[in-house]
């Protein structure tokens, strides 16, 4: 009996289900991240990665005048200010590790680190974007979001662009790169002009969705139809798209006063120091009458960033000092070379180094230094970064400014010449400085040898056209491994060599006075100073209205009487 009972209780027991529950486990392997992926939060890193697409090496460049809008959708539908500034977190974090995942090999983690931190930056951007184009939209504040919403963008651009904070990288304005009739914004406000309107345009899009229900209630609920509102939304979409065009008939370029020659040397992917050194020699030896550009008679010879690895101020370092200046008196051209060295008594920095057939005539040295690839800001709490990736085992030694080098043509001339290396074309007050000091020419010295093969280098060679349009001065880059680039005074492309690409790309420019100066030049960065007044400005009303101080409803409201203090008096 007891034994029949004991097998009644063993059938009865159920047998355990490996295969299901394995399959179970599974589906909540795979499950789980594409139910976050179709979240909120997993919708705005994609919109924010999504806008990457307009730079290089897509260049899908239309995309930056409406991509913007399924994020600015996403945040509007936010139930508070609040989570419309986290979204805009989300937006940002996505845009940044889209920008940046070329510097993944180099830098590891930290690629998520920066852009988990920077995002927060777009935190602004989301709750002015959430209180001011919330459904249903009124005038006062469909016209403050036009002003707002685009000024609180650029005030993350602008607070990106601080050398301190790591400096500005995938500026919104850039993607416009290949439009000389967009760049006539750069300028006339640089690129923060740029990045504004483009901003502008997305948001009057959204303002338009608001006033079309039909088209815009499925995404936007509380849309309604208002004639006025959709008059405006199209309005604010064509000045922004105008705006560029007209900037560009109303400012035409300074005329030049000379034309120079600029050959610049690519000599490919080398990784030993001394080859790479050879191949900047004999391809520069090209240029002389035995070479096979011969016929060839550059102003300026330039070569790439870290072209050579020694000391050329260093007695150890004559002989090829002497053969530098042996290339210069063959070509009859001064040698613009680069130096990556540890200088005696002071530590590791990157010179730029202008040598004459009679010895070396100038110097630059390296001022903004890449972050995480050639310093480690807060390298006493992220130091452990060089056990996981590649990031600078220790500190180069920054400069102490832009300034200007003088070459000499062929004719004799001086030529004024801005020397600035790589990561430094990313900042706008960098070349702003060196045409105030009468530079006729903007030199950049690139290598960018680790990125080959990733958006990197192309995003990198695009700023430099952002740069010319700025300063109205031509800009010419030469890169290691490229891409080796040359721009006219208005950034219109005259030259490129890619990264798969060797050899010497000349180029000829048309030269402005010294003293010729856009209007970004002269004014600097007023636009971005007006962002931060009106970002600050509608913060101060929006501090005001959510406590409800005294005078946030001037005059006599949709009431029926007057207040007055101890009566009311009836209208």
């Amino acid at each position: 009996m007891s034994r029949a009972r004991s097998l009644a209780t063993l059938v009865s027991r159920p047998v355990p289900a490996t295969t299901d529950n394995r399959r179970v486990g599974l589906r909540s392997v795979f499950v789980k991240p594409v139910r976050w992926i179709w979240s909120v939060r997993g919708a705005m890193l994609l919109c924010g990665a999504l806008l990457v697409l307009a730079f290089p090496a897509v260049n899908f460049e239309y995309l930056a005048w409406f991509g913007l809008v399924p994020g600015l959708i996403l945040i509007v539908r936010s139930p508070t200010a609040r989570e419309g500034g986290i979204r805009a977190w989300w937006l940002g974090t996505g845009y940044l590790i889209a920008a940046l995942y070329w510097m993944a090999p180099e830098i590891g983690p930290a690629v998520l680190l920066v852009a988990a931190v920077f995002g927060v930056l777009w935190v602004p951007f989301g709750v002015a974007a959430q209180k001011l184009l919330r459904p249903p939209l009124s005038w006062p504040r469909a016209l403050g979001a036009l002003v707002v919403v685009p000024s609180c963008w650029l005030l993350t651009e602008w607070l990106r662009s601080w050398q301190a904070l790591g400096g500005p990288w995938a500026v919104f304005g850039v993607s416009q790169w290949q439009h000389p009739a967009v760049l006539a914004l750069a300028a006339v406000g640089g690129v923060w002009l740029i990045s504004f309107v483009l901003v502008l345009s997305n948001v009057a899009i959204v303002v338009l969705l608001q006033s079309l229900p039909r088209v815009g209630a499925p995404v936007l609920p509380g849309a309604s139809r208002r004639p006025g509102l959709a008059g405006l939304g199209v309005a604010a979409a064509l000045v922004s798209i105008g705006a560029g065009p007209l900037a560009f008939a109303l400012t035409p370029p300074s005329p030049a006063v000379r034309q120079v020659t600029i050959a610049m040397v690519q000599p490919g992917v080398i990784s030993n120091d001394s080859l790479r050194a050879h191949a900047s020699e004999t391809l520069t030896a090209e240029l002389s009458r035995g070479g096979t550009l011969g016929g060839v008679r550059p102003d300026l010879i330039v070569w790439g960033e870290s072209s050579i690895a020694v000391d050329l101020t260093l007695p150890s370092s004559a002989t090829t000092l002497h053969q530098i200046e042996a290339l210069s008196a063959a070509d009859g051209a001064d040698i613009l070379v680069s130096q990556d060295a540890t200088v005696p008594s002071k530590g590791h920095e990157k010179w730029s180094v202008l040598v004459s057939p009679a010895g070396i005539k100038g110097i630059y040295v390296k001022t903004r230094l890449v972050p995480f690839g050639e310093y480690i800001p807060f390298r006493q709490q992220l130091g452990w970064l060089t056990r996981i990736s590649k990031a600078a085992s220790s500190n180069m030694i920054p400069g102490n400014g832009a300034h200007v080098l003088y070459a000499t043509d062929r004719q004799g001339r001086p030529l004024p010449i801005g020397v600035l290396v790589c990561f430094e074309s990313a900042f706008p007050d960098m070349a702003r400085v060196d045409t105030d000091r009468g530079a006729q020419l903007i030199v950049y010295q690139s290598a960018t040898s680790t990125f080959q093969g990733t958006w990197g280098p192309d995003q990198h060679a695009s700023l430099g056209a952002v740069r010319a349009a700025e300063t109205g001065r031509p800009v010419v880059q030469a890169a290691l491994t490229g891409d080796t680039v040359a721009y006219d005074a208005r950034g219109r492309l005259l030259a490129w060599m890619g990264q798969d690409n060797h050899g010497v790309l000349t180029v000829r420019l048309g030269l402005p006075a010294p003293s010729a100066r856009t209007i970004y030049d002269r004014l600097g960065d007023y636009v971005a100073w007006a962002a931060l007044a009106i970002a600050v400005a509608a913060a101060l009303v929006m501090f005001a209205n959510s406590r409800g101080l005294p005078g946030r409803r001037a005059g006599v409201g949709g009431g029926h009487e007057a207040q007055y203090v101890g009566q009311s008096v009836p209208n």
